[in-house]
Order: structure tokens, then C-alpha cells, then sequence
């Protein structure tokens, strides 16, 4: 219900020019779609929407450029919670510990983050390995991985 109702929030902003949460709630009612304004207010933070202006003072709703690097590290912080048994580095290795069967996943969504300091990836059940470009990228990145947890 919830992807589908997003899903139609996503729809309908790119159809028509919906400037405030209350027309966007009774669009939605139009389209047979029954939820609450709190709910359409969820879904604006979750589908990362903005608000950009259109001329005269008026703004609409549309979807942030950011959305895609939002959602992956959203994406990132909740496989590491789910899975990440222990990280550690040396030198400019990284080695994350999962639980097993998940260390691909692990490194997917890394590699997907583009994050410059990675060099490369290699996963097998339970352990990924980070080459990075050094000691103190490695630190960093274990350090921040850390705090996700």
C-alpha cells in the first residue's frame, strides 16, 4: 500500500503542479488513494521531495537531484545495521565481517556510494575485502562505518 501510494505521489507531482500537502492529499483521494495528511508528510521525506519555485512566488513539489545518493546511503546504513558483525583495517585494507551470505550486498552498496577513496572490492560470504587508496582513508571509512552501526 505504501510503495503504491508513493508511487502515485511520484506520478502525480510529474503530471500536475502541486504546490501544498493538502492538494496533494486530495489528489490523491481523487485517484481512490485514503491516507492522512501526516502520512503524505512521511512520504514527502521519504521519497526526498522539494520544493522548487515555478515563477511569481509560487513553488511546486519535485523530486530532489540528490534522491539517488539520499536513498543509497539509505540503503547502506541499513545493511550495515542488518549485517555487519565487525570492521576493522591494515594499513590500506578494509576487511568488514557479515553475517553469512551477505558480504556481496555489503560491497554492492559500497561500490554504488562512489566513494573516491575506494579503490576496489572483493566479497565472499562473510568477509569483504577495501583496498583504499591509503592508511588513512581506511581509517577513516572503518571510523565512519562505526558510527553507522
Amino acid at each position: 500500500m505504501k510503495n503504491n501510494r508513493q508511487a502515485m505521489i511520484l506520478e502525480i507531482i510529474a503530471q500536475e503542479s502541486v504546490e501544498t500537502q493538502e492538494q496533494l492529499l486530495n489528489l490523491l483521494q481523487d485517484r481512490g488513494i485514503r491516507c492522512t495528511q501526516a502520512t503524505i508528510s512521511r512520504d514527502i521525506k521519504q521519497l526526498h521531495l522539494i520544493k522548487e519555485p515555478v515563477g511569481q512566488g509560487v513553488y511546486k513539489y519535485a523530486v530532489s537531484g540528490n534522491r539517488t545518493k539520499l536513498n543509497l546511503a539509505e540503503k547502506l546504513r541499513t545493511i550495515f545495521r542488518e549485517c555487519i558483525v565487525s570492521i576493522d583495517y591494515a594499513q590500506n585494507i578494509v576487511v568488514i565481517k557479515t553475517m553469512p551470505g551477505l558480504a556481496n550486498g555489503a560491497c554492492s552498496a559500497l561500490d554504488n556510494m562512489e566513494i573516491g577513496d575506494i579503490v576496489g572490492s572483493l566479497a565472499g560470504d562473510d568477509t569483504a575485502l577495501l583496498v583504499m587508496r591509503n592508511t588513512e582513508a581506511a581509517a577513516l571509512l572503518c571510523e565512519e562505518i562505526k558510527e553507522m552501526l
